[in-house]
């Protein structure tokens, strides 16, 4: 299989794939709040970023980032099942950091479901710090987690 992929800003007729991304990866047994609207709203807002992974016009991967003035927060990142272990996921939290580190940015905050210790260990193993266990965070009834990757503690 082709390895090569390109990371870009996604376009507005990605929201549906991106959608469809986050209710089959991301959102699976909750309810479904990343819709095609919110995806392009979130496309065309000036303080968030929406990447894609593309292998040819098909998207493998994709991350959404939203910019506050000191702190940024990984909203949603999901790489196809398919398309793990191929440096997907590692090339677009690269692309987010560095991003992040031109916007002046001082921490990057994710969160996932508290028993995701697939997602902890990657972001762990990406410079990401275990921050504190958020009760009822998902649908006010399943656990989450929080992690933070300070950009003044990795210096480039």
């Amino acid at each position: 299989m082709n390895e090569v992929f390109n990371v870009e800003l996604a376009r507005t007729n990605d929201a549906h794939a991106i959608a469809a991304m986050s209710r089959d990866y991301i959102e699976a047994g909750l309810p479904w709040s990343w819709r095609a609207t919110r995806v392009l709203r979130a496309i065309r807002a000036t303080d968030t970023n929406v990447l894609v992974a593309r292998r040819g016009n098909d998207i493998v991967g994709f991350a959404i980032m939203r910019y506050g003035p000191l702190e940024a927060g990984l909203q949603l990142f999901a790489v196809r099942p398919t398309e793990r272990r191929r440096g997907i996921g590692t090339a677009l939290i690269q692309w987010l950091i560095e991003a992040a580190r031109v916007a002046g940015i001082y921490v990057v905050y994710v969160e996932m479901r508290a028993d995701n210790a697939v997602a902890r260990s990657f972001y762990r193993d990406r410079g990401f710090e275990d921050m504190e266990p958020l009760p009822s965070y998902y649908s006010n009834s399943l656990p989450g987690h929080r992690m933070a990757y300070d950009l003044r503690k990795h210096p480039v």
